[in-house]
């Protein structure tokens, strides 16, 4: 596993906990952040962890690209494109990843740091955490998969107004709106859980059903039916249908191992 200077990565049983650490720029995005989590994320897509924790350090996410190293004129451009091209093949990594994601936001996620929160298969908010578009501050439009994302969950027109009107976004309305789970009082301890709830279930299914979900808008209905059967089929020869099965009739709850 790779050595990072703006991540730390820790592993606990079967869950991998990533945490972004640039706390005196409230963990905004340079280029080098940005592999990181890039290189971070493609490493886990590929490891035996079996729930993958996102989330920032010193009550923060993630505040978007770090402003302080742009000019303000067009030789952002290419500095823009570097900490995107990055940002967005790891939120790729995240998004097909054979395991179940959890972005963990414990305060403010803003600009980029918005779109990789809406990444996670499960988003969990902090009571004091807040969501924020926030690129029309400096003029800039939406990344980190924001403008694909934010249609698909919440509807055009309610994404246009979260875009152009730019209000803050809090906790309840987060969870109103579709672009969170649940709001936690008792963050860390439901951030725990829930990965460790992941990481016991069926990991092989829980990735197939990722799968089935994340490619189901290209497919009209007959196509993403024979899919679901194909997938359903194939899900017959792992271990823990065996197990779920097994324990379904013994009336007992399975021990899955994620094979």
């Amino acid at each position: 596993m790779a050595e990072f200077d703006h991540l730390t990565l820790e592993r606990t049983d079967d869950v991998a906990r990533v945490t972004m650490h640039r706390p005196e720029t409230h963990n905004a995005m340079n280029p080098a952040m940005a592999s990181e989590l890039r290189t971070a994320t493609a490493d886990l897509y590929e490891d035996d962890s079996r729930c993958v924790v996102l989330t920032g350090a010193d009550g923060v996410f993630n505040t978007g690209a770090d402003l302080s190293v742009l000019s303000g004129d067009a030789s952002d451009g290419r500095t823009l494109r570097s900490i995107a091209s990055s940002l967005h093949r790891a939120i790729e990594n995240l998004s097909r990843a054979p395991k179940p994601v959890i972005t963990g936001i414990n305060g403010v996620a803003a600009g980029g740091g918005f779109g990789l929160a809406l990444a996670g298969d499960i988003v969990l908010l902090a009571e004091d955490a807040r969501l924020e578009f926030a690129y029309p501050r400096v003029g800039l439009t939406g990344d980190a998969g924001s403008t694909f994302l934010l249609p698909k969950l919440v509807g055009l027109r309610r994404a246009k107004e979260i875009a152009l009107l730019d209000e803050t976004i809090s906790p309840e309305r987060a969870v109103e709106m579709g672009l969170a789970t649940e709001v936690a009082s008792e963050f860390d301890d439901r951030l725990a859980e829930l990965a460790a709830e992941l990481a016991d279930g069926p990991t092989r299914a829980y990735g197939a059903t990722k799968r089935l979900f994340n490619r189901s808008a290209g497919r009209d209905l007959s196509a993403q039916m024979a899919a679901e059967t194909d997938t359903i089929a194939r899900m017959t020869a792992t271990d823990d249908y065996r197990r779920g099965l097994d324990a379904f009739f013994g009336d007992e709850e399975p021990a899955f191992e994620g094979e």
